[in-house]
């Protein structure tokens, strides 16, 4: 059954608090992001369908949580509490959740920054694996279209040095086999967010640290998943 407060959504039944949830509407695509979440994240054509993606993606992201360190309650896939509707934009429809929202800007403790930093760690490590076990030609889709294993990586990666600059942090672009120059980047970034306080940006045009988290960590995790989904069998 699906209900609402701003719109609370629950599956069925299940215990403990509902995940709070923003919503970024887009005239072509709805974006669902859990707030408390780095990195879980899914779109749909509405409301509804965005939500149920989330909801499908749940064990997945369990998964990255665990490899975090950070428990993932068993029912978090099962009650969402959407907390604030954002408009969405061109970003939106393209398909990437581009919104700050009102949560975004609430400050860090010590122990949330850790969270933080752990989970885009996580996600981090993901992607590696799953680019370690997959071959570097994947599926193509109906037209012939996606990118290959590689191409991924290296998106992922030039898409990452613009990222750390929304939070204060100039890289060049490592090489996407260069694995120290890539570790060095991630090392960066999550020193900054590990060490972040304040839930304001560091200049007009930058990032609060709670949206830059949750920005790069949907950006990998979506790729890694992607890579997986498109494995040739």
């Amino acid at each position: 059954m699906r209900e609402a407060r701003g719109m609370a959504v629950s599956r069925r039944r299940s215990p403990g608090a509902p995940t709070r949830v923003a919503l970024e509407l887009g005239r072509r695509k709805v974006f669902a992001s859990a707030l408390d979440w780095p990195g879980w994240s899914r779109s749909g054509k509405d409301e509804m369908e965005a939500l149920a993606h989330l909801a499908d993606y749940g064990p997945r992201f369990a998964i990255v949580a665990d490899d975090a360190g950070v428990p993932f309650p068993s029912g978090a896939a099962e009650a969402f509490d959407v907390v604030e509707r954002l408009p969405g934009s061109a970003t939106t429809d393209f398909g990437a959740p581009g919104q700050i929202a009102a949560a975004d800007h609430d400050g860090l403790t010590p122990a949330s920054a850790a969270r933080t930093a752990q989970l885009l760690r996580a996600a981090w490590r993901t992607l590696d694996r799953v680019v370690a076990e997959s071959p570097p030609a994947l599926r193509k889709g109906p037209r012939g279209g996606g990118r290959d294993r590689d191409a991924v990586v290296g998106h992922v990666i030039g898409a990452e040095t613009l990222y750390a600059r929304k939070i204060g942090i100039r890289l060049s672009s490592p090489e996407p086999g260069d694995v120290g120059a890539i570790a060095a980047s991630r090392d960066e970034i999550e020193a900054v967010l590990r060490a972040a306080r304040g839930g304001e940006p560091h200049s007009p045009a930058g990032w609060p640290p709670r949206y830059a988290a949750r920005r790069i960590a949907w950006h990998v995790l979506d790729h890694a998943w992607e890579i997986e989904d498109r494995r040739e069998s």
